[in-house]
């Protein structure tokens, strides 16, 4: 049996093959200006997302707390209105 050869010329480069970091069809070569220019602006990304992180961790548990009360004081209420209904 003849085996077929998996590159053949006439076939279309593969997505890895176009999309490679280096030496792929839509190369423009300045792929360490773009790493440079990227790292700072992940930096940035990450600093915002901290802070947001933060944030968010702040509210959830100012509404965990206020969630706590209320229910806390709903099953006072409700034990103090069961109460003045047995006592009577």
């Amino acid at each position: 049996m003849k085996e077929k050869s998996m590159g053949s010329a006439k076939e279309a480069p593969s997505w890895a093959d176009q999309w490679a970091t280096s030496g792929g069809m839509y190369d423009d070569g300045d792929d360490e200006a773009k790493a440079e220019g990227s790292g700072k602006k992940m930096g940035n990304v990450k600093a915002v997302a901290s802070a947001s992180l933060d944030k968010a961790k702040a509210a959830a548990t100012v509404g965990a707390q206020k969630v706590k009360s209320g229910t806390s004081t709903g099953f006072k209420w409700v034990k103090t209105q069961y109460q003045k209904r047995t006592s009577k």
